[in-house]
């Protein structure tokens, strides 16, 4: 079997590369282990796949060359891919500013890049195993399970480590040093936090509640809801801040969110004195919450008024508040993860092609690549953007 583009991995970029070089002219195959395509996206989004992010900018990604990913994102835009949506006829909403996400099912997003492979004529083989990997001249040869196939270029579009359960597995990375290449060291992003001792108790009993929050890891901040959990935190914010979180460093989450509690407190003391501290917190916070901050420090359980209580003790209050600081014990690592962190060195990639430099029958697009985005649709916007470029450069 000879093909001009064989693609390995039919996910988000694959597919679309696929379907790319397809209407490019090229006789093209996909093929995938998964017994069917596109898993991640039917389970992303909590199954509405969050497919794009309006305000997709390379400032939103995670790279050790934070340029690399500068070309693709330009020449095929958040716009662009909602122009494909809509000629399909997928009806989509926009849950939060700029985050798009299917009406109905994620399955539309499936649909849709098959059918577009199907129309470009697109040989997409599932349940296949990959045995050997070689260099054969100017082309490329695999051996699989369903035979020997000669490949004028391969595109790896394997993913990363995230969700194992999905079939993720480390494919593309031995492939990437079996060429030679260097790979990142790999973290699991976009995943909760776990906790220790009490404070995992506390998140427990305060499982379900979510609350708006600034969380800081590192130099970076977000300001997006937060959720406890029976084994530590999640929610948007937390997701966010784990991609930038280190083991070992603290995190510092502002439980008042753009207000300032000192400034709060010492207002509600001059104008309700008799009002006690655990009555302002209920109406600041969720009951359960607010019940819990009181029984989390010794001076919350007190029943003194508001009248009797010193600027000091109001600005111990207002530092748990708005500076709550927190050592998460670890992540809930790669089985909860939505992206992985780090992948192929793009140092050996044309940004413009995905070749490898000197190789350019072999080519990396996609997640298995060290460019990662922030939490809202902007990973997907990647895979669309490589899958594109590349398809179009087979």
């Amino acid at each position: 079997m000879t093909y001009d583009v064989v693609i390995i991995g039919a996910g988000a970029a694959g597919l679309m590369c696929a379907a790319q070089a397809g209407y490019a002219g090229k006789r093209v195959l996909v093929i995938d282990h998964a017994k069917k395509a596109g898993k991640k996206i039917l389970m992303s989004g909590g199954g509405r796949c969050n497919f794009t992010n309006l305000a997709t900018t390379p400032q939103h990604f995670y790279s050790a060359n934070p340029s690399f990913c500068i070309s693709a994102l330009k020449r095929y835009r958040p716009e662009h891919f909602v122009e494909l949506v809509e000629r399909h006829g997928v009806d989509y909403v926009e849950k939060a500013p700029g985050q798009l996400f299917c009406a109905d099912s994620a399955s539309a997003i499936v649909t849709m890049l098959l059918t577009e492979c199907d129309w470009a004529g697109v040989d997409v083989r599932l349940a296949t195993r990959i045995e050997a990997v070689e260099r054969c001249g100017e082309a490329m040869r695999l051996t699989t399970s369903m035979g020997r196939i000669e490949a004028g270029v391969l595109v790896v579009a394997s993913g990363g480590l995230s969700i194992p359960t999905m079939g993720a597995s480390g494919f593309g990375y031995d492939l990437a040093r079996q060429f030679g290449l260097e790979v990142r060291p790999t973290t699991p992003g976009l995943v909760p936090f776990t906790l220790s001792d009490q404070w995992k108790a506390r998140a427990s009993e305060l499982s379900g509640v979510s609350v708006p929050v600034t969380v800081r890891a590192g130099v970076k901040a977000f300001s997006e809801p937060m959720l406890f959990t029976h084994r530590g935190l999640s929610g948007p914010g937390i997701l966010q801040a784990s991609s930038v979180w280190s083991p070992g460093e603290t995190v510092e989450i502002d439980l008042l969110p753009l207000q300032d509690a000192q400034a709060l407190l010492r207002h509600a003391r001059e104008q309700t004195p008799k009002r006690q501290l655990s009555t302002w917190l209920m109406e600041h916070f969720p009951r359960r919450l607010a019940q819990s901050l009181c029984e989390w420090y010794p001076d919350g359980r007190d029943t003194q008024p508001l009248a009797q209580y010193s600027n000091a003790q109001l600005e111990i209050w207002a530092d748990r508040l708005n500076r709550w600081q927190l050592k998460p014990a670890g992540t809930e690592g790669w089985r909860t993860a939505e992206v992985t962190m780090g992948g192929v060195d793009t140092q050996a990639i044309s940004s413009k092609t995905f070749e490898v430099n000197g190789l350019p029958q072999l080519r990396f697009i996609g997640e298995v690549l060290d460019v990662t985005g922030e939490l809202g649709g902007h990973n997907f916007q990647w895979a669309w953007a490589c899958g594109v470029a590349c398809g179009q450069a087979c």
